[in-house]
């Protein structure tokens, strides 16, 4: 139970001084119990500083949340305006750093809705944390979940500023340091030196595991797969089998799967080489295939297309997408900062583009010619966001032949 007191225009005594027209807010939990004094409209009280040092030589100055050890990544911004749980246990943020574009994130703290069983990024940066999360099924605040998993995060500074910055100078490089006493000079070599490398390893399942099912047997090659994607198809009554990222192709096929799933994960595409090989494999069979974000960019490697990192990337809820086939316009969810240049397997008459992001045009989906595969770089599986395209789960069960 939670007990809220509030005092106004009224001089608060303590044994530490007086607090004039202050607010005292009083939260007694089973394992804790915590004051906030203000005084003047700022927290009193020991509050440690943190910087967010960025390679192009600006410094924000905010507050410590989560684990105060230092860190290094690419710093990236998520336009989602509900779902930041769902944001932060997505391991496609693996090798990242995320800003969060909404003013007020931890309001209902930490609830069931994660798309993994931890954060992955590797920093996290928001311009209010909520002091108070209030909702049925909390089980702990954000401060305590980053801490819990020793990730450095920092508060109270002008994301607004900051997105503005990476979205007219592109993605760059960033440090969470709490230490005050930081030498710029020395640490923007570090930081422009920095890469996110293979963060497909970090993030993969580590042994196979079945989703039992009395339908269709989809093989999902976990990438960095997020739960919905398992729980989409599980849902539609297929038995899921989930596969580490570096299993081969030989033993996915031996198994005679209905369809193959290639989830979404982290990382610039190109560092998957072994991975990409096995793809081939798969592209090669005549089982039918969906892939998703990561899993579309490698597709496309694997049939001879390029990739190349965009500016700043889509990440958000938010996404206009259009479907070439029948000119209508989905809200996508989406999260990358790789883009595939279609054009290659256009020409090659291997795949044409299915899908079109209606903002920049960037390719969002391609349909390969006569094979049972088709590709899309949004997230049908949604969480969070829209589930304007969760039918294509429904055509992917089409393509394996329906609920027979």
């Amino acid at each position: 139970m939670i007990h809220f007191l509030q005092f106004k225009k009224k001089t608060i005594g303590t044994n530490k001084g007086k607090f004039s027209q202050g607010t005292v807010w009083m939260e007694k939990e089973e394992k804790r119990r915590r004051f906030f004094f203000w005084k003047k409209g700022e927290r009193t009280g020991k509050r440690m500083k943190a910087h967010l040092i960025l390679e192009d030589g600006n410094v924000f100055t905010g507050t410590s949340i989560g684990s105060t050890r230092e860190v290094i990544s690419e710093i990236v911004f998520n336009t989602s305006m509900t779902g930041y749980l769902e944001v932060l246990t997505d391991p496609s943020y693996a090798g990242q750093a995320v800003v969060m574009t909404y003013p007020l994130i931890g309001n209902y703290g930490i609830t069931p809705d994660m798309e993994s069983g931890r954060p992955w990024p590797d920093g996290y940066i928001v311009r209010e944390l909520s002091r108070m999360p209030s909702n049925f099924r909390e089980e702990g605040t954000i401060q305590d979940f980053l801490t819990k998993y020793d990730i450095p995060g920092i508060a109270g500074i002008d994301t607004r500023a900051l997105t503005k910055i990476l979205r007219e100078k592109g993605t760059m490089n960033g440090m969470i340091t709490t230490n005050n006493n930081y030498n710029i000079e020395e640490i923007i070599p570090r930081l422009k030196a920095y890469t996110t490398g293979n963060v497909v390893d970090k993030v993969t399942c580590s042994e196979k595991r079945v989703l039992k099912g009395n339908g269709k047997r989809v093989a999902l090659l976990d990438l960095g797969a997020k739960n919905n994607i398992a729980q989409s198809l599980n849902k539609r009554g297929c038995e899921v089998t989930i596969y580490p990222a570096h299993t081969t192709a030989e033993e996915i096929l031996a198994t005679n799967p209905d369809g193959i799933m290639l989830s979404n994960g982290p990382g610039d595409p190109k560092e998957c080489k072994e991975i990409i090989a096995e793809i081939k494999k798969l592209y090669d069979s005549d089982t039918p295939i969906f892939a998703i974000c990561l899993g579309h960019q490698l597709m496309a490697l694997a049939t001879g297309a390029d990739t190349h990192k965009m500016k700043y990337g889509h990440r958000g809820g938010n996404h206009p997408v259009k479907d070439l086939a029948t000119g209508r316009v989905y809200i996508s969810s989406q999260n990358h900062g790789y883009v595939v240049d279609a054009e290659g397997l256009e020409e090659k008459n291997i795949a044409k583009p299915a899908f079109v992001n209606v903002n920049d045009g960037t390719n969002e989906g391609m349909a390969y010619e006569g094979k049972n595969i088709f590709t899309v770089q949004f997230h049908p599986e949604a969480c969070p966001g829209p589930q304007d395209s969760s039918y294509l789960f429904d055509r992917f069960m089409d393509m394996m032949g329906g609920n027979k």
